[in-house]
């Protein structure tokens, strides 16, 4: 029998952190927290300038790569940009729809006028399903109607990642065709410079001559960046060269702020699960390499299980001969073979294993290339891992639940 008084502790959470959201991805800080990103604040505000004392905003695509700011500029700025409206007491409202999980025109329109009506604190039921797309842009016309909003934004992050630019092609409409009296904007945010070129020409002309690229962090900056969420952590509590290490790091394999501050974030849990006092060099090597199989992890999530086995043989193959980089498919189906096996699967055939390699490769988790072997041997096709095979083994494991 279990005493009450054993688990008064189970909730403990250390003494490493004081704010840890503002460590976590998706917290969105306070303008004056964004640093390194002065001239694209600026931009952006420009563009929302004329919405925050009622006119029209200027529609505006912004590109950049992943974890460069893009979505954290954008939302800081609208969000400055909507208060400094009520000083000039103008109603200008948002929306903000990641494409990235809302793709149909349906679902996008939907989440707009979610976001729209939950800015307005509107008592309004939208229906999830049942309805369609541009029955939900009627929703956000009357919202804008009713609560008579002078100029509405709406940030279409990741838009490369919608099914087709209907939703867009309305929003630049609405006003012309009379569906709304609200001066209307959008900020599209793509990872894809290329994205305006795939515009259908009607939308491309409506569309103003605004475009913003966002280059990767360099080291300073990215540790001017992880310097600003120091107080996150309790004080005293990060070494010196933590934060300096991180941002070496990042700069030199991404320029991602938004991989920088998760690193900082996996170092202090690593610490904090170890009931340690201070975050050091070796929590942030430990983070880093969890989060490589963190992401690898992410890249086979939804493959079938004879597709981890086959990963798992390449990657015990180059484990175990540090001294060869490729591997021939025969020499991989007669590991994988054993693994299958072992866990009670029927091996499929040296031809579908193959093909199953072939496909990794268009992943990047693997390289295949084909070599003449002579004569007696003819051509046949080589395999690399692309990825640290110490990572790939524990990412396996890990999505095993092992």
């Amino acid at each position: 029998m279990t005493e009450s008084g054993d688990f008064d502790d189970i909730f403990k959470t250390g003494s490493i952190f004081a704010n840890r959201e503002l460590v976590r991805i998706g917290h969105v800080p306070k303008l004056d927290r964004v640093v390194g990103r002065d001239q694209e604040v600026n931009a952006i505000g420009q563009a929302l300038g004329p919405a925050t004392m009622g006119g029209p905003p200027e529609t505006t695509i912004v590109y950049g790569k992943t974890g460069t700011g893009k979505s954290l500029v954008t939302r800081c700025v609208t969000r400055e940009g909507h208060r400094e409206a009520r000083t000039n007491e103008v109603v200008f409202q948002y929306a903000y729809v990641d494409c990235s999980d809302y793709q149909t025109e349906a679902k996008a329109s939907r989440e707009m006028a979610r976001g729209l009506a939950n800015n307005l604190d509107a008592n309004i039921d939208i229906p999830r399903i049942g309805i369609a797309a541009a029955d939900y842009r009627d929703i956000t016309w009357d919202l804008l109607e009713n609560y008579s909003v002078d100029a509405f934004v709406v940030i279409l992050d990741e838009i490369d990642k919608l099914d087709d630019d209907e939703l867009l092609r309305s929003l630049s409409r609405a006003r012309e065709s009379g569906k709304a009296s609200t001066h209307i904007g959008a900020i599209c945010i793509s990872n894809k410079i290329e994205f305006r070129e795939r515009l259908n020409e009607r939308i491309d002309s409506s569309l103003q001559d605004n475009e913003l690229v966002f280059d990767p962090y360099d080291a300073g900056q990215l540790r001017e960046i992880l310097l600003n969420r120091t107080d996150a952590f309790e004080p005293d509590v990060l070494d010196e060269d933590v934060i300096p290490k991180i941002a070496a790091l990042s700069a030199k394999e991404h320029g991602d702020a938004r991989k920088a501050i998760d690193t900082l974030y996996e170092a202090g849990r690593l610490a904090e699960k170890q009931d340690t006092e201070t975050v050091t060099i070796e929590h942030v090597n430990d983070a880093v390499q969890q989060a490589e199989i963190n992401r690898f992890e992410k890249l086979i999530e939804g493959t079938t299980p004879h597709v981890k086995h086959i990963l798992h043989a390449l990657a015990l193959l180059t484990a175990d001969n540090p001294a060869e980089e490729v591997f021939r498919t025969h020499r991989i189906y007669t590991l994988y073979v054993k693994l299958a096996e072992r866990e009670g699967a029927d091996p499929l055939s040296e031809d579908r294993v193959y093909r199953l390699l072939k496909e990794q490769s268009f992943l990047g988790v693997t390289e295949s290339n084909h070599t003449g072997g002579g004569q007696s041997e003819g051509s046949y096709l080589e395999h690399r891992l692309l990825r640290d095979p110490e990572i790939v083994t524990r990412a396996l494991r890990q999505s095993n639940g092992d």
